[in-house]
């Protein structure tokens, strides 16, 4: 046989072979049994984006259902079910009673509310029209919502609940209810960095169009913003933060206290994209902070509106930190499913992301992941489950 050829075959073999040892290695872990209430009502599309990041480490770190199988983003989960084929445009929805409530408490072990904006008539049917609001199909924390996440909290079951749990639609009965368990309190204004705030581009990305009008009405000026920026808005107003103006850098980070830093296996500042709310802790333990790079005239800014440059980004009870609350739309993460099989998946560095801190896939191979798998590892050892 040929050198080059007996070469070829041997890489062949090992790029073969690596793949197949590390899904054995996957597929021969010992199990975690953990009853996990998933709750997404914001599912526009089949992607499930809201919550798959989430199925994939509870997959990749092998927590699988009561019945040993592994949790599917497909299926295992409560709240908006959009229907093949999707052309067609029907959905239905997976939701419980007040009366399922108890059953429910007993067979879970934690509960996770991804998100509950919802689905709106211009999400589903897209290209009807271009109105901020439109009627909504199916969304909002509800009173069974609410009342599970309570009663999972008497029983000191784990309690994770995400970026717009209580925020619009949730009426105010139930946003301060849920505030009220989370030992938080939030003034209503959400948040989000934008790599580019130029209307005028070709290709503008996902900025909402009508932050433009919403601006022009509140300062009575054109939108002449241009660069990267971070946008807050709250209710009827609207402040923008843009880069070299307000800010040195536009990317919005995330740092964690030390011991945390520690415990999750978590990076000492990771950049983060995303939406977000500015609460107030109150005596909730802060976990991790947001923080903004800002110049002298984006502190002005912000003080004006009575804002800082840094506020929680992750909290948790001071009692036996059980629940905790995300700031952040922090599920919401674009991975591959399949991949969630292969154990030690995550050491492929320069593959699944890069060291450039606008790469929006670090986020979820540095922080979210660790994050996750530590919240949910050490809890599940509490159980006593080995």
């Amino acid at each position: 046989m040929k050198k080059p050829l007996l070469i070829v075959i041997i890489i062949l073999a090992v790029i073969l072979f690596l793949p197949a040892v590390s899904f054995v290695r996957w597929a021969f872990q010992e199990k975690k049994p953990m009853g996990i209430y998933i709750l997404d009502k914001t599912v526009p599309t089949l992607d499930r984006d809201h919550h798959r990041s989430l199925t994939w480490i509870l997959n990749n770190e092998r927590f699988v259902k009561k019945n040993n199988i592994s949790y599917s983003f497909r299926n295992d989960y409560f709240g908006f079910f959009p229907l093949h084929p999707l052309r067609e445009r029907k959905w239905t929805k997976n939701a419980i009673s007040l009366g399922d409530i108890p059953d429910m408490v007993e067979k879970n072990e934690a509960m996770y509310y991804a998100d509950t904006y919802g689905v709106y008539f211009n999400d589903w049917y897209q290209g009807i029209n271009n109105s901020r609001r439109s009627r909504r199909l199916y969304g909002e924390l509800n009173n069974t919502d609410n009342l599970l996440f309570g009663d999972m909290q008497k029983k000191n079951k784990l309690c994770i609940l995400e970026y717009n749990s209580f925020d619009y639609p949730t009426i105010d009965l139930y946003r301060y209810k849920t505030k009220e368990r989370l030992g938080i309190e939030w003034g209503g204004w959400i948040g989000k960095y934008f790599s580019s705030l130029d209307t005028t581009a070709k290709s503008p990305g996902n900025f909402p169009v009508w932050m433009t009008a919403m601006y022009r009405k509140e300062y009575r000026k054109p939108w002449t913003f241009t660069k990267p920026g971070v946008v807050f808005v709250k209710d009827r107003d609207i402040i923008v933060l843009e880069q070299g103006t307000h800010l040195k850098s536009a990317l919005p980070f995330i740092t964690t206290d030390s011991v945390f830093r520690k415990k999750f296996k978590l990076p000492e500042k990771v950049q983060f994209q995303g939406w977000f709310d500015v609460i107030d802790p109150l005596k909730s333990k802060v976990i991790s902070k947001f923080n903004l790079e800002t110049t002298p005239a984006g502190d002005t800014l912000l003080f004006e509106n009575f804002l800082s440059k840094q506020f929680p980004a992750i909290i948790t009870d001071t009692t036996n930190q059980r629940t905790y609350y995300f700031s952040g739309d922090f599920a919401t993460n674009n991975v591959p499913f399949w991949i969630s099989r292969f154990k030690g998946i995550e050491k492929l560095k320069g593959i699944l992301y890069t060291e450039k801190p606008e790469d929006p896939r670090r986020f979820f191979w540095l922080f979210y992941r660790p994050l996750i798998n530590g919240i949910f590892s050490d809890y599940y050892h509490t159980l006593g489950k080995k």
